[in-house]
């Protein structure tokens, strides 16, 4: 029998788009149960950014994506101390990730623990970031609430 695999991935998912869902799909599909970390208001403050729909809404829509069987609150950037709570087997995360220098010390720590990092591409011409700057444009330049 074999051993059933856990994946963990994280993000605030902020006006949820086709990115995020294609980021989940592909996820669930390398793993048996896939945890989504949901990034907390307060975090995502610490990128001098502010998420549109409120960490209540948004943890409730990822828990709601067939792709995923656990969405929990994601408190702090760590990603290993999360790892010693849930002993995931994978790790997805963005590309945008790849050959940062402070991201190759966890990536050896999680190699150290049997833990697998699988990068997936950000979806181009998709984020929030430019939803947002969108319906600011549309809004009359007003800032998003």
């Amino acid at each position: 029998m074999s051993k059933m695999v856990i994946g963990y991935t994280t993000g605030v998912y902020d006006l949820f788009h086709i990115g995020h869902l294609n980021l989940l799909k592909n996820a669930k599909g390398l793993c048996d149960k896939l945890i989504v970390g949901v990034t907390v208001d307060k975090l995502v403050e610490y990128k001098n950014k502010r998420s549109v729909i409120p960490f209540e809404e948004r943890i409730e829509i990822v828990r709601n994506i067939k792709y995923v069987d656990a969405a929990i609150p994601q408190e702090e950037l760590d990603k290993f101390k999360m790892w010693e709570k849930l002993h995931f087997d994978v790790l997805f995360v963005g590309d945008d990730w790849f050959n940062a220098p402070s991201w190759k010390e966890m990536e050896a720590k999680f190699n150290e623990v049997g833990v697998r990092v699988v990068y997936f591409p950000y979806t181009k011409g998709t984020s929030s970031t430019i939803l947002n700057d969108t319906l600011r444009k549309l809004r009359g330049g007003d800032k998003i609430r």
